[in-house]
């Protein structure tokens, strides 16, 4: 996520960092620099300008290039700049206290938006006592219908089944359906188009004012870049945006949707969506995406996935097995399944300060999402005591295990030699906390998780 821009802002860093002064040639190399990265990343003109222009006014209005450390107030300018053009805060879904509350889907055809309908779904149940209602107003696509119902089956949702032709019909129904059960939320989608055309616009308001949302979110996929903004730009025209869900945001190197989106509609983009699964869904926080544009990582939201994602009880467990020195083949399988749940290799160090260079690191030793499926292959092919004692794995016994996983015996090799390296790690993190981390840093970590919603 974000590499190109990670990449050129890291570069574009480390040519002012340390630098007792900077001259005005310098910055103007410098905010040529950024110019040229943001385009790269497909942004849009418009916005490149006004960052441009903001950064530079900013810069010489504080008179920057005469303060003690003009390196980094120049850095510190263009991070609030970022900040500022991806949504100055996180922005969280309205939901009334009382009363139904009407969110509606809007997008393209093949942005990902009956996925994103399930995937807020889930998110909205796991953090709150919500009920739930999800309806489909596409009337076009044969499989709309269906697909909406078996991902709201997959996460226990209701889903509101109907044979309507009519869009109206469709709208009525199921507003009618979830006041009679007592539903307190209901998603809407909606159907998508190849391309915006006046058809699906004019049907599209109609479903607005039958519907009358507390929400309207637009869903775009982030890795047509400046073409998203573009899309906003007609959705945002034809009714009132509340916010937007960026789609594939994984897969987006470039970062152009993400920094135009919120310029072009002067709507938020609450949330993104970061693999196919519906549990890859976050919340969009623009500080956060900033530090990681700028390599600066982004250690809370890690700590975040490793809250959601690692079972506390297993964790103490470790710790037991550690302080006696009986961390074991298991114990290390479990630790690579963690780190999966947590949005593999790549995930984990997209929050990680300096990425690119972590990045350039892993690829030249071959560590990848892939590698650490192999590994977790090898184990489970192991035997439940060559597992609690590695030592005894031999020859004839790595030859049966890589044929078990359809590895290579370097491949066993490699896994032990890894396996050893973290034991003897683990075994000097005896006098630390839990996992490795010391208890007054997991507290104060933990204790800046943000609350549920209520």
């Amino acid at each position: 996520m974000f590499d190109t821009l990670n990449d050129k802002f890291e570069k574009i860093v480390r040519s002012i960092k340390g630098k007792a002064i900077i001259s005005e040639s310098d910055l103007d190399i410098t905010l040529r620099e950024i110019r040229i990265a943001l385009l790269e990343a497909d942004v849009a003109l418009v916005v490149v300008k006004q960052f441009i222009s903001s950064v530079k006014e900013s810069i010489l209005g504080k008179e920057v290039l005469k303060s003690v450390k003009p390196d980094q107030m120049v850095i510190k300018l263009v991070q609030d700049e970022l900040i500022k053009i991806l949504g100055s805060e996180e922005q969280s879904i309205n939901i009334n206290s009382s009363g139904l509350t009407k969110i509606l889907f809007c997008g393209l055809q093949g942005s990902g938006k009956t996925t994103t309908v399930a995937k807020l779904a889930s998110h909205l149940s796991k953090n709150s006592k919500k009920k739930i209602l999800l309806s489909s107003a596409d009337i076009y696509r044969p499989a709309a219908q269906e697909q909406l119902k078996i991902l709201a089956d997959q996460i226990n949702i209701v889903f509101f089944e109907h044979n309507l032709s009519e869009v109206k019909n469709i709208v009525q129904q199921t507003i009618s359906y979830a006041e009679q059960n007592l539903f307190d939320i209901i998603l809407l989608d909606t159907a998508g188009r190849q391309v915006v055309d006046l058809d699906l616009m004019k049907e599209l308001r109609d479903i607005e004012s039958f519907f009358k949302p507390q929400e309207t979110l637009l869903v775009a996929d982030s890795l047509t870049g400046q073409d998203a903004a573009n899309v906003a730009k007609n959705f945002s025209d034809a009714v009132k945006i509340s916010g937007s869900v960026l789609t594939r945001v994984d897969g987006d190197s470039r970062g152009g949707a993400a920094l135009s989106i919120k310029t072009i509609t002067n709507t938020p983009i609450k949330f993104i969506g970061v693999g196919e699964k519906i549990e890859n869904f976050e919340i969009f926080h623009p500080e956060r995406i900033a530090k990681r544009i700028l390599g600066m990582g982004d250690i809370v939201s890690l700590v975040e996935k490793a809250s959601e994602n690692i079972n506390q009880d297993e964790m103490e467990l470790l710790a037991k097995k550690m302080a006696k020195g009986k961390f074991d083949l298991e114990d290390f399988s479990k630790q690579l399944k963690q780190m999966g749940n947590m949005g593999g290799v790549s995930g984990i160090l997209s929050m990680l300060p300096g990425v690119s260079k972590a990045q350039k690191l892993m690829a030249e030793n071959n560590i990848n999402d892939e590698m650490i499926k192999h590994q977790i292959a090898i184990i489970n092919s192991m035997t439940k005591k060559e597992k609690s004692d590695p030592d005894i794995i031999k020859a004839s016994r790595k030859i049966r295990i890589s044929k078990g996983s359809g590895t290579r015996v370097q491949d066993v090799n490699k896994l032990l030699k890894q396996f050893l390296h973290s034991q003897k790690m683990m075994k000097k993190m005896k006098s630390m906390g839990k996992g490795g981390v010391p208890s007054d840093i997991l507290q104060k970590l933990q204790g800046k998780l943000p609350p549920k919603l209520n």
